[in-house]
């Protein structure tokens, strides 16, 4: 079985290039199609010319070319995986010719985050960036939350990092479309401190297990009704994961998972928390999942202990 994990990426036989979504591949890699070889494409890696594919047009992509490869995301055969891109892998070139990547990394290193918990990932990855590409890094395990101090830090001490300013947030809001307002949406994000500007371009800080984190696929589960509920988080350890996970003391509900980028690290633990989503019965226990599409309408969540802290409730 091949060994990949979340935000590696795979190249197929045919040059598509694909992100990893998961860290379990039992019937083949899971991911999403992102880069596709195309003569009419604007993107341009190893002497090839790609087109970027979104969400929902890769899906259309997959339907046309390979339709039996597709399930809730797409599932490669193994067989048909000629290159596995690691992001830690790839970094020391990145940081050789990126003088954005390279303060990034000085300054994760300098606060005693090894390079070998650090990689970059998205178009950068495969060499697909252009000068409108935003920056995905990648820190790996515990260190991620090390990394996210560091970064919150230097936006304030460090001139290298930068804030990011009214303009970009509501970029961003807009982009992520919650179903939240933006107020609210701003006091979460500011406190994430994981997204932070460097030479003018956007970045994020993402969370990647450690491979010693990583102990059993993720049960599938049978998906049942809408509900509302309000409960306290009693582990946020895998709240920046995709999905995110949070263990919840609830009478009903075990725990939450979310797959809406927006709702990673939404609460902290011991805090209280409002969430709408769809319960997933496992027959064991039940979950409540936030993001059972890619922009979900009526599904969210929120912490009540910050936004009574902040005056908002």
């Amino acid at each position: 079985m091949l060994r990949t994990r979340l935000r590696d990426f795979v190249r197929t036989d045919e040059d598509c290039l694909f992100s990893v979504v998961d860290y379990f591949h039992p019937a083949g890699v899971r991911g999403i199609l992102r880069y596709a070889p195309d003569e009419a494409g604007n993107r341009f890696a190893k002497g090839i010319k790609y087109s970027k594919y979104d969400f929902e047009d890769s899906f259309d992509y997959m339907r046309k070319h390979h339709p039996d490869w597709i399930a809730d995301v797409h599932i490669i055969p193994q067989e048909r995986v000629s290159e596995i891109l690691s992001p830690i892998d790839r970094l020391p070139e990145v940081v050789d010719s990126d003088e954005r990547i390279k303060t990034i990394v000085k300054v994760l290193f300098d606060a005693g985050i090894p390079m070998s918990k650090q990689g970059v990932t998205g178009s950068i990855l495969p060499g697909l960036q252009n000068e409108m590409s935003d920056i995905d890094f990648v820190v790996y395990g515990p260190a991620w939350f090390k990394a996210r101090d560091t970064i919150k830090r230097a936006k304030s001490l460090d001139s290298r990092i930068e804030a990011i300013d009214e303009n970009m947030w509501q970029r961003i809001y807009r982009k992520r479309s919650p179903e939240i307002s933006y107020d609210e949406f701003f006091l979460h994000e500011l406190r994430k401190g994981n997204r932070g500007m460097v030479d003018g371009t956007y970045f994020d800080l993402l969370f990647t297990r450690d491979w010693d984190q990583i102990h059993q696929p993720l049960e599938r589960g049978e998906d049942t009704e809408h509900i509302q509920i309000k409960a306290t988080v009693t582990d946020a350890t895998f709240a920046f994961d995709n999905p995110a996970l949070y263990k919840i003391d609830h009478e009903e509900i075990d725990h939450i998972l979310s797959y809406t980028h927006t709702y990673s690290g939404q609460a902290l633990a011991g805090e209280r928390i409002e969430a709408r989503g769809v319960v997933e019965e496992l027959g064991h226990k039940k979950r409540l999942v936030v993001g059972t599409s890619r922009e979900p309408r009526g599904e969210w969540m929120r912490s009540l202990t910050l936004l009574e802290k902040e005056g908002l409730l």
